[in-house]
């Protein structure tokens, strides 16, 4: 990543919808374009302007703004009075939370990612893709303060980080093609080193049986994580360890925090298969 700083915020972003083939007669754009702008909102964000969506979505601002407007009558954004700006609307915790609710794994694992995370002194968190990124569903901190500034909905790139990477190693083959299709789509001359770095992410998930980034996503981070498929028809998932690089160093990452992700990782799987 030396020669050209990756933009990972545009890589986190879904493909647009205008990019799916014309001939998909069953497609509908206008949904997929109102689930874009729902899609534009990240956890960090207070507010966010029409101008905002439409250069995150890469939408016509006139566009925008019948989706906005069309969004706050139904409840999925509200419109701040002074500001004009937009956040997330009660109806978008519904969608969530439903979602959530059925995601038991969530239960089993989170007293053995709180362990790993007390021991490692880092985050350990669970996470399932959408699009080009995967979200958090689960999250677990140790007790240190120095740990990352993430939670339940946050969002992170599929091609940089050690959660996304662990899960391109376990997704199927037309899976991991479509999406290096979209990401090489998204930003062509960015491809070629995002490629190199999933290429040797998953060539240590071969020989270690984790992906690493160290220093890949952001400099000063540092993770491992495994991927795995948690059953009962639920998506693929993964599971990371990571925090401050001075704090996780790659060393103590791959020789004490590896084997018990892996344990604990395939003691959930064991429970998947019961």
């Amino acid at each position: 990543m030396n020669a050209r700083r990756i933009n990972t915020e545009s890589i986190q972003a879904a493909a647009p919808a205008d990019t799916v083939p014309k001939d998909e007669r069953q497609f509908v754009t206008a949904l997929a374009r109102g689930l874009e702008v729902l899609s534009s909102f990240r956890s960090r964000d207070k507010a966010l302007g029409n101008l905002d969506i439409a250069q995150r979505c890469k939408l016509p601002k006139s566009t925008v703004s019948r989706l906005t407007y069309t969004l706050t009558r139904l409840g999925y954004l509200t419109q701040d009075a002074d500001s004009g700006k937009y956040r997330l609307g009660a109806a978008t915790l519904s969608l969530g939370s439903t979602v959530l609710a059925r995601m038991d794994i969530r239960q089993i694992a989170r007293p053995l990612m709180q362990e790993l995370a007390d021991a490692s002194k880092g985050m350990v968190s669970l996470g399932t893709r959408d699009r080009l990124s995967l979200i958090y569903v689960e999250n677990c901190r140790s007790v240190s303060a120095l740990t990352l500034s993430l939670d339940v909905g946050s969002r992170i790139p599929i091609a940089t980080t050690a959660m996304g990477r662990a899960y391109l190693a376990v997704a199927g083959e037309r899976e991991r093609a479509a999406i290096f299709d979209d990401l090489a789509a998204l930003d062509e001359l960015a491809w070629p080193t995002l490629k190199r770095g999933i290429d040797r992410a998953l060539s240590d998930y071969r020989n270690l049986g984790v992906a690493c980034s160290f220093g890949d996503w952001q400099p000063d981070v540092n993770a491992i994580a495994v991927g795995f498929d948690p059953g009962n028809g639920m998506p693929l998932m993964a599971m990371n360890c990571g925090g401050p690089a001075f704090q996780l160093a790659p060393e103590f990452l791959l020789n004490e925090v590896r084997p018990k992700l892996l344990a604990m990782v395939q003691h959930l799987e064991g429970l998947a298969t019961r």
